[in-house]
């Protein structure tokens, strides 16, 4: 009896001693240290903000001890948003963190973002710009600097299992791929129509009765060509459109055509008469071409707006806003010359078929 306790004994020493090399053995979660920050800095929610003490977010810097606790604590303020890529971008980092280093802190933290983005999205399908925060016009469906159109794409990606984000796909691939359909739905809800005829996308939107809507002074309820950009690049990536889609994109693209600026370019110059040292001018360029970020949603001319919100000339905006803001670009350039032709072509859609 004591002898079989005794093999038994030394037989439980051995596995637990092969136990324990195994375990000394095998690596340590890799530190990313970009990633450390994020985790950091991910906010009560589960999302990101764009700033940090009214500066932007800096992942590259080090936090003292009584940030790292200032950042800490769940009361803190929480100004989570989709607003210049955040949230979106450091999920997909810390996904690709979590795959080159084995750390399951980045991927937990990459899981909450995502839960966060599913629960930010409203039942019609659009996205606010930021969550919880509802003040001002945070609350608005928001697809200025392409806020939405980032998520649809994130969420497309866990979805169909692409690079690093295929490590979300089992947990969240399915509530991904409703939340895209769901956002298509909105997006070609949001549609502009002019005397009843399909244009773009403005920038933001009520989210109750889905009309274009106001943000900052400068920003009016308006045509957006450059989120629009976005928004034709989402719907001509799905592997299937309907004809809904082939619709939009075919209106939208034409209308872009058809409110090109031509043989016109944009020229920054130095100008020390003015208070920036620099100025905009838009000059006759032969075979350039044009398009306002902003057209109204009357006559669906070029919109330029100051501080006060009054339509004005581009030459008389205030010079800070004029180089400080872009008013004028070349957004559409390559997705017509190019980018169209070829989904064209892969989807056997001709100019005009929608009709």
């Amino acid at each position: 009896m004591r002898a079989r306790l005794a093999v038994r004994l030394l037989m439980l020493a051995g596995l637990l001693a092969c136990a324990l090399a195994a375990t000394a053995d095998a690596p340590a979660p890799g530190i990313d240290p970009v990633a450390e920050n994020m985790l950091l800095l991910q906010t009560p929610s589960g999302g990101w903000s764009k700033h940090y003490r009214d500066r932007k977010v800096d992942y590259g810097r080090r936090y003292d001890a009584g940030e790292r606790a200032a950042l800490r604590d769940p009361q803190r303020h929480d100004d989570a948003t989709l607003d210049n890529e955040a949230t979106t971008r450091e999920i997909r980092y810390l996904a690709q963190a979590h795959a080159d280093t084995g750390n399951p802190a980045y991927l937990d933290a990459a899981r909450r973002g995502v839960a966060w983005l599913l629960g930010a999205q409203y039942p019609n399908g659009g996205w606010p710009q930021f969550h919880p925060d509802r003040s001002s016009y945070r609350h608005q469906i928001t697809l200025n600097d392409d806020a939405m159109v980032n998520a649809l794409a994130l969420l497309q990606d866990i979805a169909e299992g692409e690079g690093a984000l295929a490590a979300l796909t089992p947990e969240y691939g399915a509530r991904a791929a409703e939340a895209v359909r769901r956002g298509i739905d909105n997006l070609l809800a949001l549609q502009v129509r002019i005397d009843g005829r399909p244009t773009i996308w403005a920038a933001q939107y009520d989210e109750v009765t889905l009309q274009p809507a106001k943000a900052r002074a400068y920003e009016l309820p308006s045509l957006a060509v450059a989120e629009s950009v976005g928004v034709l690049r989402l719907l001509m990536r799905q592997p299937r459109p309907d004809a809904r889609i082939v619709a939009a994109v075919d209106s939208a693209a034409r209308w872009l055509e058809s409110h090109r600026l031509r043989d016109l370019a944009v020229r920054r110059i130095d100008d020390p008469g003015e208070e920036t040292g620099k100025d905009v001018q838009v000059v006759r360029e032969p075979g350039a071409s044009l398009w306002a970020r902003f057209y109204d949603l009357e006559r669906q001319q070029p919109l330029f707006v100051n501080r006060d919100s009054q339509r004005v000339a581009f030459a008389e905006l205030p010079n800070e806003r004029r180089t400080g803001y872009a008013w004028y670009g070349t957004w559409p350039e390559k997705l017509l010359a190019q980018e169209l032709p070829r989904w064209r072509e892969v989807h056997a859609v001709a100019p005009g078929a929608a009709d």
